[in-house]
């Protein structure tokens, strides 16, 4: 399954399952086949987000650190979170929301 965003103020935006669900579970919103964040959310929604990234930043450095290169080598949170967040800043300048 894939996960695809929409908005009427931008693009779609399509994540692998496991990756939207992530998204959606750090921001606090059930994982499924349908679903909404409100304009009213978004604030929240990049703040839970920049703090996952953060962590898994964190982790990454530690790992890479302890030589476990398996972890280091792979997409980061960051990378994958990057472009939902930049959705969500295109979104809130128009006041739309984004469903998937």
């Amino acid at each position: 399954m894939l996960y695809k965003f929409k908005s009427k103020a931008d693009g779609d935006l399509i994540m692998h399952e496991a990756n939207g669900r992530q998204v959606l579970e750090i921001i606090g919103k059930t994982p499924g086949a349908h679903g909404i964040i409100l304009v009213s959310e978004f604030a929240a929604a990049e703040a839970a987000l920049n703090a996952a990234v953060a962590k898994d930043n964190q982790e990454r450095k530690e790992a890479t650190a302890e030589a476990k290169a398996h972890l280091a080598d792979t997409v980061s949170l960051q990378q994958r979170a990057m472009p939902f967040i930049a959705m969500l800043h295109r979104c809130a300048k128009e006041d739309a929301d984004v469903t998937w």
